[in-house]
């Protein structure tokens, strides 16, 4: 089943892999489903069948003008968990821009077929500055991006894919090839998916959707993550769900999926576990 149709006739695109109890993994913008294709490997392997999928206006799915607020992110999830059957005993974990699919999933579809839930790296629960959430960013940085990205976008992807990887912190660096890999994914979205999910990544406000969170919940995010800082994201979001691990990786950017591969997927492997 390499793709399904979503509930407004979107085309996703989905990796299947293995056998066992499901794990959904949502990517990040600008990325796609092979983004997870290391930890995708490690769950199959375990034991787990590992589900990923191409979200609307990026990778192999459908490019639709419409649907790239979180209401409709959060149904095509429902839909691509109805469509492969994974209805009970899953887990859904979502790095950067996909933790708002898993939040907004728990609080608008309920939670519907879960038993555990991944936060990783991820934008909830708020970024965006407002009086009430006075240490966000303010909406010059989400307007610059959407104007560099619109003037040159390979030349944006280029200077941000650097920030992602931490190239030139003291972290564990990685080479140029894995900056040109993550480069050709982000190029395969079209253009409107690429601009409307940085108004929605940036500007929606998950806070109201954390109570909704009624299962075990992992959260890991790296304490030198130039993109989605840590203050804003994962150590707020982590005092506001009932049940959640927090883990915090000393160092890492915001891209320590593939910079701290190994250790996070063992981390991954370990709560699934549990």
């Amino acid at each position: 089943m390499p793709y399904i149709k979503t509930r407004d006739g979107t085309d996703l695109y989905v990796k299947d892999w293995g056998e066992g109890r499901p794990v959904v993994l949502i990517h990040g913008w600008p990325l796609s489903a092979d983004s997870w294709d290391a930890q995708a490997l490690a769950l199959a392997n375990a034991g787990f069948r590992a589900i990923a999928y191409d979200r609307r206006g990026f990778g192999r799915s459908g490019q639709p003008w419409n649907g790239y607020d979180y209401d409709t992110l959060s149904d095509d999830l429902a839909d691509v968990l109805e469509q492969t059957g994974a209805t009970s005993d899953a887990t859904i974990v979502g790095f950067s821009m996909g933790g708002g699919e898993v939040a907004r999933y728990m609080s608008r579809h309920a939670g519907k077929g879960l038993v555990a839930a991944g936060l990783i790296g991820s934008v909830v629960p708020y970024l965006s500055k407002a009086d009430d959430n006075p240490n966000g960013a303010p909406p010059e940085v989400f307007e610059g991006m959407l104007a560099g990205i619109a003037a040159d976008r390979p030349g944006f992807f280029a200077g941000f894919l650097k920030t992602f990887f931490g190239i030139g912190g003291t972290g564990p660096q990685v080479g140029p090839e894995t900056v040109q890999w993550a480069w050709n994914i982000a190029m395969q979205a079209g253009l409107r998916g690429t601009l409307e999910c940085v108004k929605s990544l940036g500007h929606t406000d998950f806070r109201g959707d954390l109570p909704a969170f009624g299962v075990p919940t992992l959260i890991v995010h790296g304490t030198a993550d130039d993109i989605v800082p840590i203050d804003l994201s994962g150590r707020v979001a982590a005092r506001g769900i009932g049940q959640a691990q927090l883990v915090e990786y000393d160092g890492a950017p915001h891209g320590f999926t593939v910079t701290e591969r190994d250790r996070f997927t063992k981390d991954l492997l370990t709560f699934l576990g549990r």
